[in-house]
């Protein structure tokens, strides 16, 4: 019994992570097939004349169109901020190639702990990375 529910349990993942990905793949419509399909929407649900309809149809189209180029521009700004947080990566980690040049072999060793007790300790406070719900440290008091 107990591996028929494993495997149906196994089966139903799958088709759902498959699903997923699928559903993730499709285009997003123009603004022209979002604006007509609101607008075809709109005239069945409130029974708009050919007039109504094709002036609706202009104003879905503008917004359509303009909310299509803010996505453009946040997108643009998105990849420039991952770009330049890429090459602040990428100078840091000169900057350690450079530091381990000029520590001992004991050095750097001492140093490295340093820097794997500081990533430790970014996840047990506010800001930092993602912890465990208890390490986040709790005021006391009058706060």
């Amino acid at each position: 019994m107990k591996n028929l529910t494993f495997a149906m349990l196994l089966v139903l993942m799958t088709g759902i992570t498959a699903f997923a990905q699928d559903m993730r793949t499709k285009e997003r419509p123009s603004p022209e097939e979002r604006a007509q399909k609101q607008t075809e929407m709109m005239a069945k649900q409130l029974e708009l004349s050919e007039d109504q309809k094709a002036k609706i149809l202009a104003i879905n189209l503008e917004g359509a169109k303009k909310r299509e180029a803010e996505m453009a521009a946040k997108k643009a700004e998105m990849d420039a901020r991952r770009e330049e947080m890429k090459a602040m990566r990428e100078e840091m980690k000169s900057q350690d190639e450079a530091i381990k040049e000029v520590l001992t072999e004991e050095q750097r060793a001492k140093w490295e702990e340093l820097k794997q007790s500081q990533r430790d300790r970014r996840g047990r406070r506010p800001g930092g990375q993602v912890g465990e719900r208890g390490d986040i440290p709790r005021k006391r008091g009058g706060n």
